[in-house]
């Protein structure tokens, strides 16, 4: 491909992204699969190139785009480079107009920078969450230990005592230690979520939204594959694929439990007031995350933030019926969205008077939160990780 045919690739490919936001359709990364699966002449060179593009016009544009010429035309305002490509050639992009309007600038759409700045998080912070994420591993402790593990690239040692560091796009998933299960890729803000938990061995513990397990395989780890670990979600489909993660990684203290929606207690009747622990990673709007998912402060509006926030006091309320006397409830939220993080916690404490906040020991991190709504809050530019809140919440 040319340069200008890869330009024009990208355009494609934001416009079934920007419908795909509007229609809460496939994401950006399963898009571009499917793009190139069907052109197979596209090199890796080519499909690194336009997967590079794409994303660098989402980050550039605050609203949702009308068209994807006018992202790349957003991206070529800021790169001249890229706007000599509108050539014109036979499978480039036309010309610039001389009215054309490129969409706008931004970190994200205006109510949604607004609900960031009432978060506390600054404009500088809010920047630091489209830039480009590391690739981060965590050490199987029940196979490895992280200081005498030998691997093809020497990793940055992290805070959290398993966790390594390596660059964007390092193929770890060719290594033996990954085939074998001595390692799994895991963002360092989930690592340290999993360890503000403090899951002990020989514990009853419940992680009630696992989706495909990453915390759940890092808490068995901390169990040192004793005690009794239920991974529990939804979604059928996801939970299914901790079975293979669970066989790599050497887990033999865990069960999986599919739940039906607004039925959840149907499938957890015997675990009623068994939990020492209930881990909460609650499904959220992801704000967290756009340093590997930017596309997603175009698919969040006002009312689905609602429903998240709706939703997460349901699993919370779900998670008080599985906690023991004396147990603990860990809430994990990948946003730095008050409404999904301090405001649910303050929420859940006034339906659950006896139940106290406490503040999460943590490495890396800061309080954030009210007195008695205490959590911790990581972000990309503080902290290096996704954006997380963090609560423990503690029956009487």
């Amino acid at each position: 491909m040319t340069p200008s045919a890869r330009v024009q690739a990208a355009i494609e490919l934001l416009d079934q992204t920007i419908e795909g936001a509007k229609s809460v359709g496939a994401p950006a990364d399963r898009l571009i699969a499917a793009y190139f699966k069907q052109r197979r002449y596209a090199g890796s060179k080519d499909r690194r190139a336009v997967r590079e593009l794409v994303y660098r016009a989402i980050r550039e544009c605050s609203e949702v785009p009308t068209t994807g010429r006018t992202a790349m035309l957003a991206l070529a305002e800021s790169d001249p480079a890229i706007a000599e490509l509108f050539d014109s050639s036979a499978h480039g992009p036309p010309r610039i107009g001389k009215h054309e309007k490129p969409a706008k600038h931004g970190v994200a759409p205006q109510w949604l920078v607004e609900a960031l700045d009432k978060s506390g998080v600054s404009a500088e912070e809010q920047a630091a969450m489209l830039g480009r994420a590391p690739l981060d591993c965590r050490v199987n402790t029940l196979k490895a230990e992280r200081d005498l593990l030998e691997l093809p690239v020497a990793g940055e040692h992290l805070a959290a005592p398993a966790g390594l560091r390596f660059e964007a796009g390092t193929q770890v998933e060719q290594w033996e230690a990954y085939r074998s299960g001595q390692i799994e890729v895991q963002d360092h803000g989930s690592q340290l979520a999993c360890l503000a938990a403090a899951a002990q061995p020989g514990e009853t513990v419940i992680d009630l939204c696992a989706g495909a397990g990453g915390k759940t395989i890092a808490l068995a780890a901390a169990m040192q594959n004793t005690g009794e670990l239920i991974a529990c979600d939804t979604d059928a489909r996801r939970l299914g694929l901790l079975g293979p993660r669970s066989e790599r990684a050497g887990l033999t203290n865990t069960t999986r439990r599919v739940l039906n929606p607004k039925a959840e207690m149907e499938a957890l009747s015997d675990l009623r007031q068994r939990a020492d622990l209930v881990l909460v990673d609650a499904p959220c709007s992801g704000t967290g995350t756009w340093r590997r998912k930017p596309e997603a402060k175009w698919r969040l509006t006002p009312k689905r933030l609602e429903r998240f926030a709706d939703l997460q006091d349901h699993v919370l309320d779900i998670a008080v019926e599985c906690t023991k006397p004396g147990g603990r409830i860990a809430f994990i939220t990948c946003s730095l969205l008050d409404a999904e993080g301090a405001d649910r916690v303050e929420a859940f404490l006034e339906r659950h008077p006896s139940w106290t906040a406490e503040q999460a020991e943590l490495p890396l991190g800061r309080p954030h939160g009210s007195r008695n709504a205490k959590g911790m809050r990581l972000t990309p530019f503080h902290d290096g990780t996704d954006g997380f809140f963090i609560a423990i919440l503690r029956s009487a």
